[in-house]
């Protein structure tokens, strides 16, 4: 019974059939199809202003191609210190950049405040000496689950644009914190300040594509080049555009987050007094000591080990996908588990 990762779910019915019909297109190489020209278009009216869509391979690469558009070389984005472009892209967004830094906040459950930020730019003095800070990178939902709502959004973000910065959202589990907040997609956005979104579709049913969608005209400028240059550009680009297309069409990317995310609320109400973070999206992040890991495991549950080594933490991730039964029995299990 797995609760390692979504990242090893299965793609989702309607992207494995959008595929198959997207091979019976042959009208254009790259992204000069018919499929692919109907991306700006779709994501438009999902998220309610016209914007542009670039289809990429990985998580990585939106986040670092996002950032490169917004950074000099010379240049820094603040970021929270459990920032996945920070714990877990091995450097891309420094090599995407060619070069800028990453400034690092802190905050619970891996959250940014207009705090915390102000916190890290206090050494900074804007002079020649040091990185110039041209950006703010948030993650939806954050590497702990915990979602931040329109407001706080907002107040990141005029925060950001008083110090003239670009903001760029990483949403691997963006459709989960939508999931959660029930609000128009768009609120948490654009209308919020964010300039661009990385849209994770594969956590949530998806198969090889995600989305980096810009809300501000002029950081799509360069991106074409860019990801091109990234080897980010596949000659078929229609099956990339397809899976996507497929996953907004019918809100196929809410009914899967929403499954994921009920999956979560039942294991984070069994746990109790063992929560380490509030459960706002589908991951359960738990105490369960060594010896409790250890009984969990002999069942035959599959989940990561966090924090420090011997801590007995835990992170157990319910995906679209993941049967009812090993939920529950997950539950029941974590339960029984001795204080």
């Amino acid at each position: 019974m797995h609760f390692l990762s979504d990242n090893a779910a299965r793609a989702c019915p309607e992207v494995l059939q959008a595929v198959l019909n997207a091979n019976d297109v042959v009208d254009g190489a790259y992204d000069s199809d018919s499929i692919s020209a109907r991306l700006d278009s779709g994501f438009s009216d999902l998220f309610g202003i016209d914007c542009r869509v670039f289809p990429v391979s990985t998580g990585t690469a939106a986040n670092a191609l996002a950032l490169a558009a917004m950074l000099p070389p010379f240049g820094a984005v603040v970021c929270h210190e459990e920032a996945h472009i920070h714990v877990d892209e091995a450097g891309a967004p420094e090599f995407y950049t060619a070069g800028a830094k990453l400034l690092l906040a802190d905050g619970d459950g891996a959250k940014l405040t207009p705090e915390s930020v102000a916190k890290t730019m206090a050494p900074m003095r804007g002079d020649v000496h040091q990185v110039a800070v041209r950006a703010l990178s948030l993650t939806q939902a954050t590497e702990y689950g915990r979602v931040y709502t329109p407001d706080e959004i907002m107040a990141l973000s005029a925060d950001a644009a008083r110090r003239g910065w670009h903001v760029h959202m990483d949403g691997a589990r963006f459709a989960n914190a939508i999931a959660t907040l029930g609000c128009h997609p768009g609120d948490v956005t654009w209308r919020a300040g964010v300039d661009a979104l990385s849209f994770g579709f594969i956590k949530n049913g998806g198969m090889s594509a995600e989305a980096l969608i810009i809300f501000t005209s002029e950081l799509a400028e360069t991106i074409p080049l860019r990801r091109k240059r990234a080897g980010q550009m596949p000659s078929k680009g229609r099956f990339a555009a397809a899976q996507l297309l497929a996953m907004i069409e019918d809100d196929v990317w809410l009914r899967n987050a929403r499954r994921a995310n009920a999956g979560a609320q039942r294991l984070g109400a069994a746990a109790a007094d063992r929560l380490m973070h509030r459960v706002d999206a589908n991951e359960v992040f738990l105490r369960i000591g060594v010896p409790g890991a250890t009984l969990l495991r002999e069942q035959g549950f599959d989940f990561y080990d966090w924090g420090d080594e011997g801590a007995g933490e835990a992170r157990f991730v319910v995906a679209w996908d993941t049967p009812d039964g090993d939920v529950d029995a997950l539950a029941k299990a974590i339960g029984s588990l001795p204080i």
